[in-house]
């Protein structure tokens, strides 16, 4: 349990950070490069063994490693154009509600229980992310603008299922480190490309603050991965039950956090939602 609560420490920090980004006027891409090339450097020092590239390309789960870079800096990409054009509150549902998606995978593939208290605790969960998540006046306004929270909530549930396979079928028991590792340096190449892209069409200005930001979150983003990776190895510790305690815990933190920390306005549903979180916990752990 006790990694499990460690992802919730670090990917509440990353929520922390991001909205440090905005106050401190820090370039959120230059600062995620920065990030995934700092995540991987530290998966490379955590790994325990003499890196060996022959060894990682010739492993089993080399191609899901790269896959899933993509996937990170893709969804994160789509992450920020619907907080742009639909709100910010709407991307945050859409990544949340994709808990269902492992979760259901976990109960029809591992044959994980699905027991009445369970059950009734995902399903609370899911209305929880909703009311404690949107904002008042959230609306999409553009019906084209609905593909971007779709593909947040198909690409989300799919990296969730997608590490949790790998984890189960492929990874040996000291390959956390340099699979984490690799996964954020193929999403590190993606986003250099991103930025020598911007700097060939002459969009790029260098923003030094890019580079502490991005330090701080690498490290916090790194131990996320590591330490999720780390519960959903745990034997005791079903991952249907992981990812719902995970997802429904950040977003309770998080909410309490804007609330104290940045003054945000939580509205009634916003509260409700945060009492559910916390009722869909106990229930969903009551096995």
């Amino acid at each position: 349990m006790i990694y499990l609560l460690l992802s919730i420490l670090a990917s509440t920090v990353i929520f922390i950070l991001f909205k440090l980004f905005e106050k401190y006027k820090i370039n959120t891409l230059q600062a995620i490069v920065v990030n995934y090339i700092t995540a991987c450097t530290t998966g490379v020092l955590a790994y325990s063994e003499p890196v060996n590239l022959e060894y990682i390309v010739s492993s089993t789960w080399f191609y899901g490693a790269i896959a899933l870079g993509f996937l990170f800096i893709a969804i994160f990409n789509v992450m920020a154009i619907t907080s742009q054009r639909v709100g910010l509150s709407v991307a945050s549902v859409a990544t949340k509600m994709s808990v269902i998606i492992p979760v259901v995978f976990g109960i029809y593939v591992y044959n994980e229980s699905a027991g009445l208290f369970k059950i009734l605790g995902i399903l609370a969960a899911l209305i929880a992310v909703y009311l404690a998540s949107i904002k008042p006046g959230t609306r999409i306004k553009n019906k084209g603008y609905y593909i971007f929270p779709i593909i947040i909530f198909l690409g989300s549930g799919i990296i969730d299922t997608a590490i949790k396979y790998i984890e189960t079928t492929y990874l040996p028991d000291n390959g956390i480190p340099i699979f984490s590792a690799t996964i954020f340096c193929f999403a590190a190449v993606v986003g250099v490309l991103l930025l020598v892209l911007q700097k060939i069409r002459g969009q790029f200005v260098f923003n030094p603050k890019s580079i502490v930001g991005g330090m701080a979150l690498g490290l916090v983003n790194y131990a996320s991965i590591y330490y999720i990776l780390k519960a959903l190895d745990h034997e005791n510790l079903e991952s249907s039950t992981i990812f719902t305690v995970n997802n429904v815990a950040i977003i309770l933190c998080t909410s309490l956090l804007g609330l104290l920390l940045f003054k945000e306005k939580l509205s009634r549903k916003n509260w409700l939602g945060i009492c559910l979180a916390m009722i869909s916990i106990l229930l969903v752990t009551a096995l």
